[in-house]
């Protein structure tokens, strides 16, 4: 049985010309400094954003720890989205590792305004001097891939930098938010002071993220990274696709965006499955499936039996992400399948 996953874009596999990379990418030592190829994708990434350096990591999860503690001291305070994958998933490291308290805000489709910085700020009174930093995510994943504008951005981080707090974008699929926008990344690269990037989402590379910023953060930065063993040597192996990322998958994105608004025109004809079509902005669905009379995890578990995989958001919520290798067929296929598994097809539009 052809299986049709659609749990996170982070499946996404390589393409061949990525794997072609890896085996004729130029080597050297990245802890030195000079290897090439990492030289050529962190110059290539900082263009791209506007950005004076750029760092290689492993992974998004390290950017943003990185990141956290090359702007703040230890028990400063991080004003966040109460959703934000950092506070829901990262939160440990931030405060055992990081030694940083969590400011987490209730924000609308993911986003907050700079009044709502400002509040939180003042609600510390005396103790406001322990802000550190102002983290936003874009796009955000909890709030079903919604986008931030360069205009938002800037309304929020005009609001930090007044407070003295540095400005921290947790940007995994800040791509996906500049190709939906038709805007480039350096439009929010003005506002904010570093930006994260993950390479193994949407662009598909085998593993690996960026952290953009100026060049004396990004010598932080890299002090940060090899405090948490980060350090790579012959590193151009990971870089090496990454190039081919930039230069090749980036516009491709749009695509995966066109099969998120495909899958919604297949499911919003069934009565029990709910979706806020305003928030489906990139690649990603959310769907209230409450009225269905499943659990998100039943939900999930008969759909996987019947060859497709989605992720459970929350108790009633599913997540369907597209992403390369999905196409227009299996996107129908998919809608084919969550029919099917609503007990007795109850909406009456069943097409299995």
């Amino acid at each position: 049985m052809n299986v049709i996953d659609l749990r996170s874009d982070a499946v996404t596999l390589p393409s061949r010309e990525m794997l072609e990379s890896m085996m004729r990418a130029e080597l050297g030592g990245d802890l030195l400094g000079e290897d090439p190829t990492v030289r050529e994708l962190q110059e290539l990434a900082a263009r791209m954003f506007g950005a004076e350096d750029a760092l290689l990591l492993i992974s998004g999860t390290q950017a943003n720890l990185v990141a956290m503690m090359a702007h703040c001291r230890r028990g400063d305070k991080v004003i966040l989205d109460s959703k934000a994958e950092i506070y829901r998933c990262e939160v440990d490291g931030m405060v055992s590792i990081a030694g940083l308290a969590p400011m987490p805000i209730e924000g609308s489709k993911g986003t907050f305004t700079g009044d709502q910085v400002r509040q939180a700020a003042k609600a510390l009174d005396s103790d406001a001097s322990s802000l550190g930093l102002l983290v936003l995510e874009n796009t955000h994943h909890h709030a079903g891939g919604t986008c931030w504008t360069p205009s938002q951005v800037a309304d929020a981080a005009q609001a930090a930098h007044e407070l003295g707090l540095k400005v921290h974008m947790d940007g995994a699929r800040v791509f996906n938010a500049a190709v939906a926008l038709g805007v480039p990344v350096s439009d929010y690269m003005r506002h904010v002071d570093s930006i994260q990037f993950s390479l193994s989402k949407g662009l598909g590379c085998p593993m690996g993220s960026i952290l953009v910023g100026d060049s004396d953060f990004i010598d932080v930065a890299r002090n940060r990274r090899g405090l948490l063993g980060g350090g790579m040597r012959k590193a151009g192996a990971i870089a090496a696709p990454g190039i081919v990322a930039l230069n090749t998958m980036v516009d491709r994105l749009s695509e995966d965006h066109a099969n998120a608004r495909r899958l919604v025109d297949h499911l919003e004809v069934l009565e029990e499955i709910v979706i806020d079509r305003d928030s489906v902005q990139t690649n990603m669905v959310v769907a209230d499936i409450s009225a269905t009379g499943m659990t998100a995890e039943a939900f999930v578990a008969k759909a996987r039996e019947k060859g497709l995989m989605v992720s459970v958001l929350g108790p009633s919520t599913i997540c369907f992400v597209t992403h390369r290798g999905i196409t227009e067929e299996d996107v129908e296929r998919a809608a084919m399948i969550v029919e099917s598994v609503i007990p007795a097809c109850r909406s009456g539009v069943c097409y299995i």
